[in-house]
C-alpha cells in the first residue's frame, strides 16, 4: 500500500517539507492563488460574501476552485 494513494486522495505532493520539485511547485501555485488581491477587489469580494451570509476565506475559495461567483 505504500506505493498507492489510499481513496480520497487528491495527488498533491507529500507533506514532507523536502518534498522537491513537485512540493516547490505546489507551493508556488498555492501562494500565487491565494495571494491578496488589491483592495477594492477585496472589498467588493468580502461585501458579496456578507451579503451570502459566508465568510471571505469561503468565498474565495468557491470563487477560486470553481472560476464564478457564488
Amino acid at each position: 500500500m505504500l506505493g498507492h494513494p489510499i481513496i480520497g486522495h487528491n495527488h498533491g505532493p507529500p507533506l514532507d517539507p523536502e518534498a522537491g520539485w513537485r512540493g516547490f511547485c505546489w507551493r508556488k501555485a498555492y501562494a500565487k492563488a491565494w495571494k491578496t488581491p488589491p483592495r477594492e477587489i477585496a472589498l467588493a469580494r468580502l461585501a458579496r460574501a456578507e451579503a451570502l451570509g459566508i465568510s471571505y476565506h469561503d468565498y474565495a475559495a468557491v470563487l477560486l476552485d470553481r472560476g464564478v461567483h457564488p
